[in-house]
């Protein structure tokens, strides 16, 4: 709806539009196959109509693409994650690159929900240094291994975040055919970009009993998995 509205208002050309439009069939594959690979339901995704830009301070020449975000909102009491997708990645990216990344916000979305149920969120930190962001992004996660089934999307994780998501012909698409024509940017400080959720909005969230069951499951696996790496 965002980049529709985007479109209506003249501020996405016309070509951007249709390529983004043309392209989507790749995310809609992408969701598909997580669902089947991890039996989990995927959250609500949204195309972003921005290039959303990531810096560790106004006064940084350090910058990071963030070409999705799981982004937690309370509306109306009513807890939900949804997944914001920017339109550069599905104009540019190769099709393991979007699946990649859409998994790898799933496992975000998932490790947000394991932390929901256990009260365990009140803010999710996030570091002002793009290298530490990436650290701590890798190590709260699970392993994509337990809840991926699907060898070959393990594969695009595997490639893709060997240390954090960097892909610099996709930077280099994206800066030349969205930044250089001055198609919209959204510029976020890694400072500010922190969650918050009140013990009240969090103890009003309600949970399916299975589904925290399944999840803290695959926490476990994922432990001990993390666990013998580090021996």
């Amino acid at each position: 709806m965002r980049f529709k509205d985007a479109h209506s208002k003249g501020i996405i050309p016309d070509d951007m539009y249709d390529l983004v439009v043309k392209r989507f069939p790749i995310v809609v594959a992408g969701i598909n196959r997580i669902e089947k690979a991890s039996g989990i339901r995927y959250p609500v995704a949204y195309v972003e109509p921005s290039l959303v830009i990531s810096s560790p301070n106004p006064n940084s020449y350090e910058y990071g693409i963030l070409f999705a975000r799981t982004i937690p909102v309370v509306f109306d009491e009513k807890f939900q994650v949804v997944i914001q997708i920017s339109a550069p990645l599905i104009a540019y990216g190769l099709k393991g690159t979007i699946h990649a990344i859409l998994a790898h916000e799933f496992l975000h979305f998932i490790e947000l929900i394991r932390k929901i149920s256990k009260m365990d969120l009140l803010s999710d930190e996030v570091s002002g240094n793009l290298f530490e962001n990436i650290f701590s992004d890798e190590t709260r996660l699970f392993e994509p291994r337990v809840v991926f089934k699907d060898r070959t999307l393990l594969n695009h994780i595997t490639k893709k975040f060997p240390a954090g998501f960097r892909d610099y012909k996709l930077e280099d698409k994206v800066t030349k055919f969205w930044t250089d024509k001055n198609l919209p940017k959204s510029n976020i400080s890694l400072d500010a970009n922190t969650v918050k959720l009140s013990a009240e909005s969090l103890s009003k969230i309600k949970l399916s009993p299975a589904f925290i069951s399944k999840i803290e499951l695959l926490h476990e696996k994922s432990q001990k998995i993390h666990k013998k790496k580090l021996y």
